[in-house]
């Protein structure tokens, strides 16, 4: 499983070889945090790659906000946008051994760039990490795809791995960038 190393997913941020990046925050995740109030929220951002998504809620005056990603060139790329931004708020490693405790976590493309067979401990991850209340809000794909990554999958398969959770929300997501137009579901997801 090639993709679950650190030095595949260096090797496409060096090569610039990653097409799920909009270059931006994703609009429907723009979209949830304008109507957040709250700016202390702790947040975390697993896989957040080139980090719009940090980059946009850092902008929007988010003070708790940190990022866990394998590849060393995308964190880097995050902290030239924003030298502003909290090194210590900044981790290289793998989401599944990192510690913490979180209001939002934040999925924008980890879920579906992880092998399946590891759903079930990203859903459980989660769970660890969030506090009671706590939401797992983002973007997930609601088709399947040929080989991967990116892997597909469609709600009622996700429904399943979320089952410690007390509220799980699964919606077609009416706001997505064109390219991903019909194929991304909005996810909200409480503990």
């Amino acid at each position: 499983m090639e993709h679950l190393s650190k030095r595949f997913w260096q090797n496409r941020y060096e090569k610039e070889t990653i097409g799920w990046d909009l270059g931006e925050v994703s609009k429907p995740i723009k979209v949830y945090f304008d109507q957040v109030q709250e700016k202390n929220l702790r947040i975390l951002i697993p896989g957040c790659g080139n980090g719009h998504e940090a980059e946009y809620l850092s902008r929007l005056g988010f003070t708790n906000v940190h990022v866990v990603d394998f590849a060393e060139t995308a964190l880097a790329n995050l902290r030239s946008r924003i030298p502003s931004f909290p090194i210590s708020h900044i981790h290289l490693g793998d989401f599944f051994n990192h510690d913490g405790v979180y209001d939002i976590i934040v999925e924008q493309t980890m879920f579906c760039a992880i092998d399946p067979l590891l759903r079930q401990l990203y859903a459980d991850k989660c769970h660890e990490l969030l506090v009671d209340g706590g939401k797992l809000i983002g973007l997930m794909f609601g088709v399947e795809f040929d080989g991967g990554p990116p892997y597909g999958g469609n709600a009622e398969e996700y429904q399943n791995y979320f089952r410690l959770f007390s509220k799980v929300s699964f919606e077609e997501c009416y706001n997505s960038v064109a390219s991903r137009r019909g194929s991304e579901l909005f996810i909200q997801i409480q503990k």
